[in-house]
């Protein structure tokens, strides 16, 4: 098995040689200092895990070795990672792909798989397997340009039901000026679909291939040492089908007519997005006044995602009272949408955010929150971390909701504090509000969700010691539907022989109440220690117990124990 293991490792440092990602380097540093510099690390983790009453849902014995190694040639970067375990084996570089960014002086080349941001609306960090230049002379010019694939082209594959896609090829370039006391830019960003890359496509597919130019202008200017503003602007024409036919303008665009650079077709469709913003800075405050329209069905090849069909107009201010001891910032603004009044229904509401921040006394300090921007966030109760005693099993980070409202607020008080302790008390809330709107009246689907403890902290700095006790709540409801859990939690925290040895105790008990019934009751133990020896060298052990007892319809209750633990070696070189 020992030379099984080797074998595999030596095979996959070969393979991962001969496809290296090289990062932004600076050749000015050849022939300077020490030619080969080799750092890296490497883990060994032996994992195992028991379960009685229910079904153990990993290997009973499991171990991990990964390892990441650098080779540093006159500052050019060589990256290498693997890793090996009895469930899988596998090879990788930093997002399995290869690049090289080298810098002279003033000059900057990427080729490979890299990406680049021109301005918001145009090219912004979409990746792209190619090649670019970033010039950046003593003086007031600056110039940047990249082409390459930015599609890769998927045929289709109606076993398995893929989405197919074109190759798609783009090209652009950005050029700035910074002048005295302002600065001014122009972005020129194209890209084009092969049609004849997708075979086997037919129209019911809705897959079309696409052409898309992007023209920008932007940049800043500060007046009378107290304003500044700013502005982006551009205008993207897209044809969705470029096996449509050529036609000639109808209507003013600032595109040329025909030619190799843009052809207009039936499927041709032109939008602007438009963003600027006016700041005045006075003696202890500041406002700013903020505008944005993004037209609707505005679109880049440029960008991922974007956001059209929205209109923003925000004031934003901030200030400092009680000699700065209290800070206040707000974001107020009118949002809405169905810019062309092609839909049947119009959201318009006022958006907002408030934050603060109060320092009340040398003890004592207060923060607060408020904002009812929709964004996109993982909604998770803190007794998922909670009651967590797997340490390689990831918490689900893919529940998204749309949040409209958040609440978040804190303090801390310390009670005592001088050269040998230090006792705190602290106090954290938070609440979230999504919801869902249809002709204006809000639907049932949305939720409420509360997160909240209270801890109390007690620090002998003199003894290493540390002890930190908390009641935590959480409580959501959604519909007619109200869950709670609630619970203590107790921590210790010991170190030892000059910090190098590290012990931690940490126990919790929650209860779970479904419509006020009892659903879950947990109780777990976690005991870890971590040692270091001559700053390179790292063990450490984690011993996690849970219990888990769960009431039946029936009356009975279900009852699962589950024990692991981890020993972990780490050297770093």
């Amino acid at each position: 098995m020992l030379k099984r293991i080797k074998l595999n490792i030596i095979i996959s440092l070969m393979f991962v040689a001969a496809t290296f990602q090289l990062q932004a380097q600076d050749l000015s540093q050849i022939g300077k200092g020490k030619a080969l510099k080799v750092n890296g690390g490497i883990s060994l983790s032996q994992l195992y895990n028991t379960a009685f009453g229910g079904e153990l849902n990993r290997e009973p014995y499991s171990y991990y070795l990964n390892g990441n190694i650098n080779f540093s040639i006159y500052g050019l970067s060589i990256p290498l990672s693997f890793n090996f375990s009895n469930e899988q084996f596998g090879y990788s570089q930093p997002f399995n792909q290869y690049g090289i960014s080298p810098t002279y002086e003033w000059i900057t080349l990427q080729a490979g798989y890299t990406s680049m941001s021109f301005s918001p609306y145009t090219l912004s960090g979409h990746l792209f397997l190619g090649g670019g230049v970033q010039l950046r002379p003593d003086g007031p010019w600056s110039v940047s340009a990249m082409a390459g694939r930015l599609q890769k082209a998927i045929a289709v594959d109606t076993a398995v039901g893929n989405q197919p896609a074109f190759h798609r090829f783009g090209y652009g370039s950005k050029v700035d000026y910074q002048g005295n006391g302002y600065n001014l830019n122009f972005t020129f960003f194209k890209s084009k679909d092969d049609p004849s890359t997708a075979t086997n496509l037919t129209d019911s597919m809705e897959v079309f291939p696409e052409e898309n130019l992007v023209l920008g202008i932007g940049g800043s200017t500060t007046l009378f040492k107290r304003v500044a503003l700013n502005f982006e602007y551009a205008n993207s024409a897209i044809s969705r089908d470029i096996r449509s036919e050529g036609v000639e303008r109808g209507t003013f665009q600032p595109f040329p007519s025909g030619g190799a650079l843009f052809e207009h077709r039936l499927s041709t469709a032109y939008h602007q997005a438009f963003k600027t913003g006016v700041n005045y800075g006075g003696n202890g405050y500041n406002i700013g006044l903020g505008y944005e329209r993004v037209d609707p069905g505005y679109k880049t090849h440029g960008a991922y995602f974007f956001n059209n069909d929205l209109e923003n107009i925000t004031v934003n201010g901030g200030t400092q009272l009680f000699k700065s001891k209290l800070s206040i910032s707000t974001n107020v603004g009118l949002q809405r949408d169905n810019l062309n009044d092609a839909k049947i229904n119009q959201m318009t509401r006022w958006i907002g955010a408030i934050n603060s921040n109060w320092t009340v006394s040398k003890k004592l300090n207060v923060s607060a929150s408020y904002s009812n921007f929709q964004t996109y966030t993982v909604i998770r109760s803190q007794f998922e971390d909670i009651n967590n005693i797997d340490p390689l099993r990831p918490i689900d980070t893919l529940n998204f909701t749309q949040i409209s409202q958040s609440i978040n607020a804190s303090s801390n008080y310390i009670l005592k504090a001088d050269e040998s302790r230090v006792q705190s008390l602290n106090l954290n809330l938070s609440v979230q509000q999504s919801s869902d709107e249809q002709s204006g009246e809000e639907q049932p689907t949305g939720s409420k969700f509360y997160n909240s403890n209270i801890g109390f902290s007690n620090q002998w700095k003199e003894l290493g010691l540390n002890i930190f006790t908390s009641i935590n709540a959480s409580w959501q409801e959604a519909g007619e539907i109200n869950n709670t859990t609630l619970g203590p939690v107790l921590s210790v925290n010991k170190s030892m022989f000059e910090k190098k040895l590290r012990l931690s105790l940490t126990s919790a008990f929650n209860n779970s109440y479904s419509q006020s019934d009892l659903t879950n009751t947990v109780f777990n133990c976690r005991l870890s220690a971590a040692y270091q020896y001559k700053e390179k060298h790292n063990i450490s052990f984690t011993n996690a117990f849970l219990a888990r007892n769960t009431p039946q319809d029936d009356g009975s209750t279900n009852k699962s124990t589950q024990l692991n633990g981890t020993l972990t070696y780490t050297y770093q070189f």
